[in-house]
Parts: C-alpha cells; sequence; structure tokens
C-alpha cells in the first residue's frame, strides 16, 4: 500500500513539474512584446545613433503598483511590442539605482512610472507620467515620431 502511495506521490509530482516546464518553455518562444535593451544607457544610446532610431525609456520603481501594471499587461502586449521593438530602442531603468538613478536625477523624474521618448542624443521629445494601455502606449510612440519629425 505504501509503495501504491508512493509511486502516485511520483507521478503527480513528475506530471506538475512536465506542466510547469511546458508553460515556462512557452512563455519563452511567445515573446511578442516589447524587447529592451540589454546594457547600460550610454551603450543604449549609441545604438540608437547607429540604428537612427528613437529612445522609448521606461524609468520606473520597485514598489510602484502602476509600474507593475506596465510590465504585466501593456509591454507584453503584441502591437505594443511590434510597434516599439521596430522604431526604437527600448530602454526600462529603476529610477533609484545604477544608471536609471542617474537618468531619472537628469530627466527630473517626479513620477512613477515615467514614460519618455528621446532621440539618440538623449534629448527629450516626449513625455508622460503613468500607466498607459497598450493602444495609449502605440499612440504615444507615434505622437514621439510626429513630434521629433516637427524639430
Amino acid at each position: 500500500m505504501k509503495r501504491i502511495f508512493f509511486i502516485l506521490v511520483a507521478i503527480v509530482a513528475l506530471s506538475s513539474w512536465g506542466s510547469i516546464m511546458a508553460q515556462e518553455n512557452s512563455h519563452e518562444s511567445n515573446k511578442e512584446g516589447i524587447t529592451f535593451f540589454d546594457g547600460s544607457w550610454d551603450e543604449a544610446l549609441a545604438t540608437a545613433k547607429k540604428e537612427n532610431k528613437l529612445v522609448f525609456l521606461d524609468v520606473y520603481a520597485t514598489w510602484c503598483g502602476p509600474c507593475k501594471l506596465l510590465k504585466s499587461k501593456t509591454f507584453p502586449d503584441q502591437k505594443a511590442g511590434k510597434f516599439f521593438n521596430e522604431n526604437f530602442i527600448n530602454v526600462t531603468l529603476d529610477g533609484e539605482k545604477g544608471d536609471g538613478l542617474k537618468v531619472a536625477r537628469q530627466l527630473q523624474v517626479s513620477a512613477y512610472p515615467s514614460l519618455f521618448i528621446l532621440n539618440p542624443d538623449g534629448e527629450l521629445v516626449l513625455y508622460f507620467a503613468g500607466y498607459l494601455g497598450p493602444d495609449e502606449l502605440v499612440k504615444m510612440g507615434k505622437a514621439g515620431i510626429q513630434n521629433n519629425k516637427a524639430n
């Protein structure tokens, strides 16, 4: 009887583990949202210059509720991802440490999340503070492109 019990526990544990691994793998292969630059702020600006793109910058705080919503609801959106990945170098920085602290001071961040469209020299094109859904974020991106062309 004990043997059957342990076999059942092992089967349940293995099937649960397999299902968790399958979910993790499907999330990895399903990255359709905004892809954020992996490097320093200076490297992001250099990449923007090289690729002749604007920079989309998300300055967040770890304790910020609307920042968490952006990360869970807006940034993973396929439509937002397609638009921002094609048109911008996307950067997300914690405004309270590292490069993020320096950049937040330079840009005078006073609210989280702070969303910026910047030219490759790091100069402000457009700013918004607060949460935006995917469609509103795309509208912001399009407005940033238009504002940059007007200058």
